[in-house]
C-alpha cells in the first residue's frame, strides 16, 4: 500500500463509522422509557456517535498499521506463506492443547490464591467451548473436506442426545455402553440424510438438509409418548468414573471421593465432564487427520473439488457422499450424548436451527477444512460471547461486530490454508 492512499484509507473509515452509526442508533440511542404519557422514546445519541467515532478511528489506525508493515516486510512467496501458516498452526495447536489440558489445575491454583471465585462458571465455558469444537470437527468433515453444505447437523446432534437419554433411561445401561450406540444412531440417520441428496449440490442441498434439521426437530416435538415433547426428557443418568459415582455417598459401594480419600465437592463432577469432551474432542480430531490420508479421505477431497472429474478418476460419489455424512453425524452423535449427559435436561429448544448457524460459523470462519481454525473460531464465537454476557443487550453486537471483523479480515477463515494430502517435490514419488 503507497504513502499516497491516505485519503482512500480516510474515506474508508469514515464510511465505516456512518455505517456503524447506522446500525447502533437503533439499538443504542433510542431507549424507551415510561412516564405520565405512557412509553416515551428517549434518544441518546451519545453512545451510538462515541461507537461510531471508535470504529472510524481504529478502522484508520489499523490501515495504518497494514501500510507499515506490508511496507516494511518483503513479499513473501507461495511456498513461504504456506510454511509460515503451517508453522504457526502447529504452535497455536499446542498451545491451545496445553491450555486446556491444564486449565482446571490453573483454575484451583487461581482460585486458592484468592484471585477468583468462578472455578464452576469458567469450567461451564469450557465444557461449552469444547462441545462446539467437537461439532465444528464432525461437520468439517462434510463442509470442509467433502464440500457438502449442511445446514441441518443440528439433527444429529439431537438424535444422538436423545438416543443415549432414552436407551439409559429405559433398559438402565451406563453411559460408556450407551455413548457408542448413540454415534451409531446418528450415522443411521447420516445415511437415511445422505441417499435423498445424492444429486443436490450447493443451495438445493442446503435447503435440503435445513428441513431435514426442521424436521427432526418438529418429530421430536409432537411425538409426545416417545421424546417427552415439548416438556423434554429429565432424570438422565449421569457418567461415573470406573463406576465411582459422583456423590456425597452410595448405598451401592464407594464413591470417588472415598476412594481417592477427598473431601466431597461438587466440582470433581465438573472437572470429569470437562476432561471428558476434551478426550471427546481429541479422538475426533485424531480420527480427521488419520482418515484424511486414506483412500476415503482423499475422495472426499476430490468429491470437494470437482464432482465431475472425481466420477472420471473411477470413484464412486455415492458411497463417497453417504461415508461423509455418516461419519460426520456418528460424532455430532457423540456430541449430543455427552450434551444430555451433562445437563441432565434435554427438549427440542435445544437442537434449533441457530445451532446449526453457529456450528456452520465454527467451521467457516475458522477456515472449511481447518482443524485448528476450528479451534479459534469456537473459542471466539462461543467463549467470546459467553465472556460478554455481562454487556447484557451489547453482547450481540459484539458477536456481530466479531463476526463482521473476521469475515472483512479473513473472508476465507482464520486459518484457510490447508496442506495438501498428497504432495509432489521435484521427481520424487507422491507421498501422503
Amino acid at each position: 500500500m503507497a504513502t499516497n492512499d491516505y485519503p482512500r484509507q480516510a474515506k474508508e473509515s469514515i464510511l465505516a463509522g456512518i455505517v456503524t452509526l447506522a446500525l447502533t442508533v437503533p439499538m443504542m440511542g433510542l431507549r424507551t422509557t415510561s412516564g405520565q404519557d405512557g412509553m416515551v422514546i428517549d434518544i441518546r445519541m451519545g453512545d451510538a456517535a462515541l461507537t461510531a467515532l471508535g470504529v472510524a478511528v481504529g478502522h484508520f489506525v489499523i490501515s495504518l498499521i497494514r501500510q507499515a508493515l506490508q511496507q516494511r516486510s518483503p513479499k513473501e512467496t507461495k511456498t513461504e506463506k504456506s510454511a509460515r501458516l503451517k508453522s504457526m498452526a502447529i504452535w497455536i495447536g499446542w498451545a491451545s492443547f496445553a491450555f486446556a489440558l491444564t486449565l482446571p489445575f490453573t483454575l484451583n491454583l487461581t482460585e486458592g490464591l484468592g484471585l477468583h471465585n468462578k472455578t464452576r462458571y469458567y469450567l461451564d465455558i469450557g465444557i461449552l467451548v469444547l462441545t462446539y469444537v467437537m461439532l465444528g470437527w464432525g461437520l468439517n468433515i462434510v463442509v470442509g473436506l467433502a464440500g457438502l453444505l449442511d445446514l441441518g447437523y443440528v439433527a444429529f446432534y439431537a438424535v444422538g442426545a436423545y438416543s443415549y437419554a432414552l436407551i439409559a433411561a429405559h433398559f438402565g445401561w451406563s453411559f460408556w455402553i450407551c455413548l457408542p450406540l448413540a454415534g451409531l444412531f446418528a450415522a443411521f440417520f447420516g445415511v437415511i440424510l445422505g441417499f435423498p441428496v445424492l444429486r443436490l449440490r450447493g443451495d438445493y442441498l442446503a435447503i435440503v438438509t435445513l428441513g431435514f434439521g426442521e424436521i427432526v426437530r418438529v418429530v421430536l416435538l409432537n411425538w409426545y409418548q416417545f421424546t417427552g415433547g415439548p416438556d423434554g426428557l429429565s432424570r438422565i443418568p449421569r457418567p461415573d468414573f470406573l463406576g465411582l459415582p459422583f456423590k456425597r455417598s452410595s448405598s451401592e459401594g464407594e464413591t470417588f471421593h472415598q476412594f481417592f480419600g477427598l473431601d466431597y465437592s461438587s466440582i470433581h463432577r465438573i472437572i470429569f465432564l470437562y476432561y471428558l469432551i476434551f478426550i471427546l474432542a481429541l479422538i475426533t480430531n485424531a480420527f480427521t487427520l488419520r482418515i484424511r490420508k486414506l483412500p476415503v479421505g482423499r475422495a472426499w477431497e476430490a468429491l470437494r473439488e470437482d464432482e465431475i472429474a472425481c466420477r472420471s478418476l473411477g470413484l464412486n460419489p455415492t458411497n463417497t457422499k453417504l461415508t461423509a455424512f455418516a461419519i460426520g453425524a456418528m460424532f455430532g452423535g457423540f456430541a449430543g450424548a455427552f450434551f444430555a449427559t451433562r445437563q441432565g435436561f434435554i427438549s427440542p429448544e435445544s437442537f434449533t436451527f441457530i445451532e446449526s448457524a453457529v456450528i456452520l460459523a465454527v467451521v467457516v470462519l475458522g477456515g472449511m477444512g481447518s482443524q485448528i481454525g476450528v479451534v479459534i473460531a469456537a473459542a471466539v464465537l462461543i467463549g467470546g460471547t459467553e465472556m460478554f454476557r455481562s454487556l447484557e443487550e451489547f453482547r450481540m453486537l459484539a458477536f456481530g461486530m466479531a463476526m463482521v471483523a473476521i469475515m472483512v479480515w479473513k473472508p476465507r477463515g482464520l486459518l484457510a490454508n490447508r496442506e495438501p494430502t498428497v504432495t509432489l517435490n521435484g521427481d520424487k514419488e507422491a507421498k501422503p
